[in-house]
Formats: C-alpha cells, structure tokens, sequence
C-alpha cells in the first residue's frame, strides 16, 4: 500500500520531465528551423536587391531609363529601412536576420534610387524625387516616434504595423509593370530574375515569421509570396515576346511617317513653284 503512492508519483514525475524533454527538443528544432529560413531569407533577398542591377547596367549604358518603373526602388528603400528598425533588438526580439538584410538592402537601393534620378527625364525625375523626400520624412518619422514617445509591446506594435503596411506596398509597386505586361504582352520591363527572387524572398521570409511567430514578418511576405506566383506566371505566358517586333514595328512606322512628311513637302514646293512660274 505505501508503494503505490510514491511510484504513481514517480510516474507522474516520469511523464512531466518527458514532457519537458519533448518541449525543449521541439524548441530546439523549431529554433534551427527558425535560423535557417531566416539565413535563406537574407540570401534570397539579397539577390533581390542585386536583381535590378542587371537593369540599372542597361540603364547605364541606354543613358536612359526607357520605360522602365522607378516607383518600386524608393518603396523598396522605405521597406528596408522600417524593416531593418523593427528588427533591431530595442524594438523587436530575436530578429536580427531582419535588421542585417534590410540594412543591406537600404544601402543598394538608395543607389538605384540616385541612378534612376540622373538618368531619369524630367517629369519622371520630379516624381521619383518626391518618392524619395516622402520616403524619407515617414522613416524619421517612425523611427522619431517610436523611440522618444512609444515603450515595450507599443514601440513593437507601432513599428510592426507600419512595416507591414509598406511591406505590402512595396511588394504592390510592380502592378504597373504587371498591367504593362499584359498590355504590350511583352515582359521586356518586368526582368525574369526579379520576379523570381520576389517569390523566393516573400516565401522564405513568411515560413520564417509562420515559425516565430510574428504576424509583422509573415502577413507581408505572404503576400509578397503570392504576387511573386503571379509575376512568375505572367512571365511564362509572355516570355516568348521581347518587345523587339513592336520597336521594330515601332521605327519602321517613323520611317513611313517621315518620307510621307518628304514627300508632302516635295509636292508643296512643286506646287509653290508652278504658282510662282504662272505669275511671272
């Protein structure tokens, strides 16, 4: 009789400490998981940030910036900058990865942003540069608020909810290049590689906030996940055409337009010089 007692007792102890084990060795793996997406997540989105550079060398070298957008770099800059503060540790915790990336990006897109503005014309100039200054002034301030007005859980919710607002605008920029795509039916101005990477960042960065838990990291990326499918589906339905037959088509019409344009000046001058003949 007195043993019954203490052996259901040690079971119970048994199964408590087996529990502990479980939990521990589950946070364990949950936490290598954790690291590993996120270090995925720094290297796929570093390729993003690289991705346009392919661009800003046709750029370069074109001294022009052509047709193509530059909305989505001063938007990208303003997600990397809110991004890169909500993960430092005084406002979030165990977010690092997210600091050191964003920090990254901020730095590469702040150079396509000035590239874009010199070889930009003048009212696409005007725009960006507007982009750019507003880009600016909601960053200071955040990041002025948040640290002088707002303390603990409130700092992180006020710092979360705006990244995540313009996480999803950032991601949104390239509707235009999207809608421009089905229209022209040509992905010449939506580069393969940057849509790829938008899918393997936007996926990589949602598993990473799905496992930590954090609502600010994964509603974003999922969305940027799923814009990034559909870039990649577009691309495929379009990828055969370049936009090369329609700037072909393109010059070919100015030609046509200006020997016509030559020819109605012949006749004009034939004409003028009969008149002048009839009235000597």
């Amino acid at each position: 009789m007195d043993g019954k007692p203490g052996t259901a007792m040690n079971r119970r102890l048994t199964n408590k400490n087996k529990e502990k084990i479980f939990r521990r060795f589950r946070d364990q793996k949950m936490n290598i998981a954790h690291t590993i997406f996120g270090v995925f997540g720094n290297a796929t989105a570093l390729f993003l940030f690289l991705a346009p550079s392919i661009t800003f060398k046709r750029i370069i070298k074109n001294k022009s910036t052509e047709q193509f957008s530059g909305i989505p770099y001063p938007m990208t800059l303003l997600n990397c900058l809110l991004s890169a503060w909500y993960g430092l540790p005084f406002v979030s915790k165990d977010n690092t990865l997210v600091s050191t990336i964003n920090g990254t990006g901020a730095a590469i897109e702040t150079i396509y942003v000035l590239i874009f503005l010199f070889y930009a014309p003048r009212k696409e100039k005007a725009k960006i540069f507007a982009i750019f200054a507003a880009v600016l002034a909601v960053f200071a301030t955040v990041a002025l608020v948040s640290l002088f007005a707002l303390h603990g859980n409130g700092r992180k919710l006020f710092c979360g909810i705006a990244a995540t607002v313009f996480s999803i605008i950032m991601y949104a920029s390239p509707l235009s290049i999207m809608r421009l795509v089905v229209k022209t039916k040509s992905v010449e101005y939506m580069p393969f590689f940057l849509s790829l990477f938008v899918f393997l960042c936007g996926t990589s960065w949602f598993i990473y906030g799905l496992i930590g838990r954090d609502p600010f990291v994964a509603i974003p990326n999922g969305f940027g996940c799923a814009l990034g499918t559909v870039q990649l589906i577009l691309y495929f339905i379009y990828c055969g055409n370049k936009g090369d037959k329609s700037t072909d088509d393109a010059e070919k019409d100015e030609k046509k337009t200006v020997e016509m344009k030559d020819e109605e000046k012949k006749k004009q001058n034939v004409v003028n010089g009969k008149q002048q003949e009839q009235q000597v």
